[in-house]
């Protein structure tokens, strides 16, 4: 679960920071749609799609590797 973002709307703009730094600006419709999703969906969820930051696609890969399966070292 996506985490530690936190956004700030202001003048028709939606600033998308991640852990205090900047991670997306949002303007125009992008921004409406934004401010309009964010009521009901998962606000950190919803950040994380935006700025791209969400499943990287090597979730899997990651997980086969020897260091994260656990058992012998």
């Amino acid at each position: 679960m996506p985490g530690g973002f936190a956004f700030t709307a202001r003048g028709g703009e939606v600033r998308i920071s991640h852990h205090g730094r900047p991670a997306g600006v949002l303007r125009g419709r992008a921004a409406a749609v934004f401010l309009r999703d964010v009521e009901v969906q998962d606000p950190q969820l919803l950040m994380a799609r935006v700025t791209g930051n969400y499943r990287h696609g090597n979730e899997r890969t990651a997980a086969m590797h020897p260091r994260n399966r656990g058992g012998r070292r």
